[in-house]
């Protein structure tokens, strides 16, 4: 059997995980025309979860998923009530990934893993596998499968109450499959599980002696007990997911006999050449494969001569009529007029692309739901690739050292199947609404008005559930439990659901239902605190500018009005800056209506609030002068030799000569550090690796402190939480005395102590880089102010997911005057980030030296 009963140990095989979800919608003007001026802002600590774990339709592209959110702090002199995400195109690192060391995944890892379990005793006495007691031989074991099994039997050993009996009866199936089979199911299941597959192109032809035996096996009906489990009705939802409901004989793949029954869905089959010989049989043209299809549509419409008297009476119109596609985009036909009574059309063409293509399978959907809501209970993740589910495996298989923590496998995130279910709903129903937000291009007025109406139903059960999660709070939950497992709830899916809807409701003009909504969301504490800011920004925007003319004047004049709500919005801007859950990131924006309020309310100058010791420090500016190497296939067209004051935009990197060390090419970045040494400083261009360093040192007992929930594995780099907004709160006494005792001095001491106990080992712990080495580590230290390095550190570790980027490139330090610095490097044509700016900020405020080094070209050799 596959599947066997596993020891307590089991629990360490568990890899809780959630991936960020993909970017808010940019918002604009106009309903159907771009925006004229973009309102932008930070907002990007928040890491929901935003797959389609149920399928349907809405599928979005991988790298749709994969981007991440770069945002800018909202200027308060911009008078515009947008709500703008900008995504910043970045490529997505699931937490999964971020826990864990970087491993090779490529098929010569897997190979690798494979060869060694191959070599390893089969003898009946020694069969006390990892996996659950699998014979290790070539061509009968994948590490595919493994994981795959992996996955189900934790999830089923400490919650299988969160499935039904007939879905443990899928389970009891699935083990009484042959590997080759599982190994079948378990590659279609990796790729694109609602697209037909053809057979004699699946290729697993090393792994599947039998391939065809294989598919029999699994399109073979199998019958199931009733299932006891009702139909739930969630918020937010078009319709019941009845197909998802495991009911009487099923199968965990479907066969394209009678299945494949229209012409758009059977095309997709085909491969470009071959779809030139059909087009070239039918003597149509195109200069593309959708020029090619659209060709054939139009003819199968309008020609009766393509052996449509063969078709059956069953083959009708009616059973087999296509639904929307690119043709009924493109092509408008009056289907009743063609070819007599209600016959297909497509039958011809679909039985000559199948006579091509042979015969297809893909997995049904039943079961695929139900093994993708396995997975997305056991990695606590709603995306899970080829990589996330064979990176555990190999992370074990590694050979690597690993922090020693306390792993805790919780079993009571989802405490029954319909809390589980209601999540993966919320799950479906947020996609919708990024998918209508984010991936179809310009967001329409209709577009708009759906998210709106998702909203109306989602509100009502989002504040049931807020209230429920607060007396867990106050009740159930011991000091920061509850943190990392209420991401976890369908409450936390429903906050950004709301926090969605309020720039749509922004969009309509219904400012006084809005600024409701943000009230809400600021006096709940539980559920997306890192928007905290965003949302305090937002409420103070309408309350200068929209709510005087919203509110009842209780007898005051227009004028009066106006100043008493810029009076509310003070008020507001001024709380949300004593608010410690509103991240620095949002002060300086705050800071400036403030000042900005109190000078339109003619606040007297002793009673203004005085913000210039905590303004955005501006960086000393340096410029380096060098020689710019340019390649010959650089310049293009434009012709003719260029210098540095004409040179015209490029993109990607520069190539500059060392002049000052041994004179080849490098970077920019290399140059200026060069001459940065030629100054007398010792220096890394390390572009933030050294402040990770310093970080994973200074903090690793911390990083490594027992917190429930958040080490369900013992091949993990860091807590799961760590790029989250629950990691400070959830250790706020110790990570406070950790700044304490930098600030006090006793850097230095930290880090020897795990230099000395890990350095051997060469533990893998996240941000520590061994190659810096620890004379130079201590040195740098030597040279920091402890308060600068403790409040270096505690901006790392309020916000270590979005604060690891955006250091300035090159640390610089000179243990002759005790001195550290910074210098963030610009060729021309080249400006400072948000995030670069926020850490020029925090770093001077710190009272470390930064530089803003220029590269100048002094002379461009052209260079074939």
């Amino acid at each position: 059997m596959v599947l066997k009963a596993q020891t307590p140990a089991a629990h360490n095989q568990m890899l809780g995980q959630r991936i960020r979800h993909p970017p808010s919608t940019k918002f604009d003007n106009d309903f159907d025309t771009p925006a004229a001026k973009r309102l932008k802002r930070f907002d990007s600590t928040d890491s929901s979860l935003s797959r389609n774990v149920s399928g349907g339709d809405e599928v979005a592209s991988p790298s749709s998923r994969q981007r991440l959110v770069a945002r800018e702090i909202a200027d308060s002199e911009a008078e515009s009530d947008e709500d703008d995400d900008l995504p910043a195109g970045a490529t997505h690192k699931t937490e999964l990934e971020s826990a864990l060391p970087p491993i090779k995944t490529d098929k010569e890892a897997i190979a690798e893993y494979e060869a060694t379990r191959a070599t390893e005793s089969t003898d009946p006495s020694d069969l006390h596998g990892r996996l659950g007691q699998r014979k290790w031989v070539q061509g009968k074991s994948s590490i595919y499968v493994d994981a795959f099994n992996l996955a189900l039997e934790t999830v089923l050993e400490d919650e299988s109450h969160l499935f039904d009996e007939a879905e443990m009866a899928v389970f009891e199936q699935w083990r009484s499959l042959s590997y080759e089979a599982q190994y079948l199911y378990v590659r279609l299941f990796l790729r694109k599980t609602a697209a037909w597959h053809r057979i004699n192109r699946l290729g697993y032809y090393s792994d599947i002696a039998d391939l065809a035996g294989a598919v029999k096996e699994l399109r073979t009906p199998r019958s199931l007990p009733a299932s006891t489990g009702d139909i739930q009705v969630n918020p937010g939802e078009i319709e019941c997911w009845e197909s998802t409901t495991l009911e009487g004989p099923f199968t965990f793949a479907d066969g394209s006999d009678g299945q494949i029954t229209t012409f758009e869905e059977a095309s997709t089959l085909l491969k470009l050449d071959e779809l030139k010989t059909i087009a070239k049989e039918a003597k149509v043209h195109g200069k593309n494969k959708r020029e090619l299809l659209i060709a054939l549509r139009r003819t199968s419409q309008k020609q009766g001569g393509l052996g449509w008297a063969s078709i059956k009476r069953s083959d009708t119109e009616d059973s087999v009529k296509s639904d929307g596609s690119i043709f009924e985009q493109n092509e408008s036909v009056d289907l009743a007029n063609i070819d007599g009574a209600g016959i297909n059309r497509d039958s011809h063409f679909v039985r000559k692309i199948l006579a091509n293509t042979g015969s297809c399978v893909r997995l049904s959907s039943a079961p695929l739901k139900l093994f993708e809501r396995v997975h997305l209970v056991f990695y606590r993740s709603t995306a899970w690739t080829e990589k996330s589910l064979t990176t555990i495996i190999l992370a074990r298989t590694s050979r690597r050292n690993f922090p020693e923590c306390i792993v805790s496998r919780s079993t009571n995130i989802f405490t029954s199947r319909g809390t589980l279910l209601e999540f993966e709903a919320s799950i479906r129903t947020q996609f919708r609404i990024d998918s209508i937000l984010e991936f179809n291009g310009t967001v329409t007025r209709d577009g708009l008005q759906k998210v709106k109406d998702i909203f109306e139903d989602v509100y009502p059960r989002w504040r049931v559930l807020v209230d429920e999660e607060q007396q867990k709070e106050d009740r159930v939950y011991e000091s920061g439990e509850g943190a990392y497992l209420r991401r976890f709830s369908p409450a936390w899916v429903y906050t950004r659901i709301v926090h969605k809807a309020t720039a749509v409701l922004g969009r309509f003009k219904e400012h006084k239902r809005e600024h409701q909504i943000l009230t809400e969301l600021l006096n709940q504490r539980l559920f997306h605190t890192a928007r905290r800011g965003a949302w305090y920004q937002r409420k103070a925007l309408l309350e200068e500018h929209y709510m005087w003319n919203l509110e009842p004047s209780r007898g005051r004049n227009d004028e009066a009005q106006k100043k008493h709500w810029k009076r509310v919005s003070l008020s507001t801007c001024e709380e949300g800056l004593e608010d410690n859950e509103c991240h620095l990131i949002y002060q300086y924006d705050l800071q400036k209506r403030v000042m900005k309020l109190e000078k339109t309310l003619k606040v007297v100058k002793r009673e203004q609030h005085d913000f210039g010791y905590v303004r955005l420090a501006k960086p000393v500016e340096r410029s380096v002068e060098g020689i710019r190497i340019e390649k010959d296939s650089a310049r293009g067209r434009s012709g003719g030799r260029r210098g540095s004051d004409q040179s015209l935009p490029r993109r990607g990197k520069t190539v500059w000569l060392d002049e000052r060390e041994g004179g080849g090419e490098c970077s920019v970045e290399s140059m200026c550090l060069s001459w940065y040494r030629e100054q007398g400083w010792k220096g890394y261009h390390s572009e933030g690796g050294i402040v990770r360093t310093l970080f994973g040192y200074l903090f690793y007992d911390v990083l490594f402190t027992y917190i429930p929930n958040v080490f369900q594995t013992p091949y993990q780099t860091c807590p799961l939480d760590l790029h989250t907004d629950a990691f400070y709160p959830s250790r706020a006494f110790e990570i406070n005395r950790r700044l304490a005792e930098i600030a006090n001095g006793e850097a230095e001491k930290l880090l020897k102590e795990v230099y000395d106990r890990e350095s051997e080992k060469q533990t893998c712990i996240v941000g520590i880089d061994w190659a810096f080495e620890v004379e130079n580590l201590l040195e740098i230290i030597q040279c920091f102010r402890g308060e600068a390095l403790a409040t270096m550190c505690k901006v790392m570790v309020q916000e270590y997911q979005q604060r690891g980027g955006g250091i300035p490139d090159l640390f610089l330090w000179r243990p002759d005057r005790k001195e550290v610095m910074f210098s963030e490097v610009k060729s021309e044509n080249d400006r400072l980030s948000d995030t670069q700016r926020l850490w020029i900020h925090v770093l001077t405020g710190a009272g470390i030296k930064v530089e803003l080094c220029n590269a100048v070209a002094r002379e461009v050799r052209v260079e074939g």
